[in-house]
């Protein structure tokens, strides 16, 4: 599988022929290294509905056809928008789409769409392949991310370090090692000021640990798992 980071925090996963996004937030992200019109989609899996992560899910997915997974209020507003390929889970709930599965798991943060439906935050807990990657989504330090890898090893974790409106990377050192994953990459960091921290820095003290290794990605960089 192939992961490559998209900026800020949208990413592309392709394996076997196909390609999810996550978070495609591309259009007015000053890190994106790809826009809305040029991207593949088979699916697209959203953490949350905040402008800077539910991005540019509906222009992408009405030219792709992409089947969008979103929490159920998300996947109302997105339905109603003309998505034709919604899956509506909750918390707890898997999608199924044959050749990736994603299920939802908490995140603790907060989520209002642009058009105004309050929506509840979620991690997601991708498998493609032969591979799990657990996307922690927008959210704060909190004991419950250690509760995937009960259900099922974790090969890489896609952690927030930036603060201000999430963990931050001290946060981030402690949350690695709940997750106990193999490996981890940062996001959500750096695009703007708010949220502008020191990577470098996040995957010394993680490694330095024995926590996991650390895949720090410039955006348009890809990692192979």
């Amino acid at each position: 599988m192939k992961i490559t980071f998209l900026g800020h925090a949208a990413f592309a996963l392709e394996h076997d022929g196909k390609t999810a996004l996550v978070d495609p937030f591309l259009t007015g992200n000053p890190k994106a290294t790809a826009t809305a019109d040029e991207v593949a989609a088979d699916a697209i899996f959203l953490t949350h509905g905040h402008s800077d992560h539910l991005g540019d899910t509906v222009a992408i997915a009405e030219r792709t056809g992409a089947t969008v997974v979103a929490i159920v209020e998300l996947a109302g507003e997105l339905s109603e928008a003309g998505v034709e390929n919604v899956i509506d889970p909750n918390i707890g709930g898997t999608a199924d789409l044959g050749w990736a599965t994603v299920r939802l798991t908490p995140a603790w943060h907060t989520s209002t769409t642009p058009a105004g439906t309050v929506n509840t935050p979620a991690g997601l807990v991708i498998e493609m392949g032969d591979k799990r990657i657990y996307f922690v989504g927008d959210s704060a330090l909190f004991s419950d991310l250690a509760l995937p890898a009960l259900r099922g090893h974790i090969d890489l974790a896609v952690v927030p370090i930036g603060g201000h409106y999430t963990m931050d990377r001290f946060d981030a050192v402690v949350a690695a090692d709940l997750i106990k994953a193999d490996q981890i990459i940062p996001d959500h960091y750096n695009t703007f000021p708010a949220i502008e921290t020191d990577a470098q820095a996040f995957k010394t003290d993680v490694q330095n640990a024995g926590y996991a290794e650390v895949i720090v990605l410039d955006p348009g960089q890809a990692h192979e798992l």
